[in-house]
């Protein structure tokens, strides 16, 4: 596990945190020393995520929250100021896909994964902003995918989705980036989790794993400040032929 010492102390919001990367991520900023608040849409799985997590000196703080409302996104950030005292770190982490070709796809699949992969970031880091320059900089780290820039067949919201969050990405870290806050969008490819059809995908041991994703995250978080990785590609090193 990695020692970071500058994320002792540090509050980070990790959204799609109940399971599969966002989970794995959560995991590490607690074992660096962060506090941690955790969203997600469905109750259950978050208080099962919770009880995945060490929770040492009330360092993790579970708030289920539908990141496609405004008005709940600001909740989410009060609840957790109120809670920690501050924001540091926001993870944008939840997402969706629905895969079809475009004249198959229907409305609500469009809607669904245009405003959870791209509007709900755009709210996240709208409402993170300014408590980052409260505190003189930090992080907003998006979990994109390599499919926004490897398009496929029957990818045609998610795809776009995924493009228009990397395009969004690199606006936002030239806007923000002589105040110190840090931007950075990770485009993994096959990861195995529940992602697609909500069964584990565990056993697809030639996928990437999401805690390898979590350590590419601390990686970017440990980096000098004086350099700024802006984006990574992470892929299966043996993916099937």
């Amino acid at each position: 596990m990695n020692n970071i010492p500058q994320l002792e102390g540090k509050v980070a919001i990790v959204t799609g945190g109940s399971s599969g990367i966002g989970l794995a991520i959560a995991k590490r900023l607690l074992a660096c020393g962060a506090s941690v608040t955790i969203s997600g849409r469905d109750a259950l799985r978050l208080e099962h995520a919770a009880q995945q997590l060490p929770n040492d000196n009330g360092r993790l703080y579970p708030v289920r929250a539908d990141v496609r409302d405004p008005a709940q996104v600001k909740t989410l950030f009060d609840r957790t100021v109120k809670q920690f005292g501050a924001v540091d770190i926001l993870i944008n982490n939840a997402g969706i896909g629905a895969f079809a070709k475009v004249a198959d796809l229907t409305l609500d699949q469009w809607h669904a994964i245009i405003e959870t992969n791209l509007n709900a970031v755009f709210y996240c880091c709208r409402e993170a902003i300014p408590y980052l320059r409260q505190r003189n900089g930090g992080w907003l780290i998006n979990i994109s995918s390599l499919a926004g820039k490897n398009s496929f067949p029957g990818g045609g919201a998610y795809c776009a989705s995924k493009a228009a969050l990397n395009a969004f990405s690199e606006v936002l870290m030239q806007e923000v980036r002589h105040e110190d806050i840090r931007v950075n969008y990770i485009m993994p490819g096959s990861v195995a989790t529940s992602f697609n059809d909500g069964k584990s995908q565990e056993g697809a041991d030639w996928k990437i794993a999401a805690d390898d994703v979590a350590q590419v995250l601390l990686d970017v978080l440990s980096l000098n400040q004086r350099s700024l990785i802006s984006r990574v590609e992470v892929r299966p090193s043996k993916p099937k032929k």
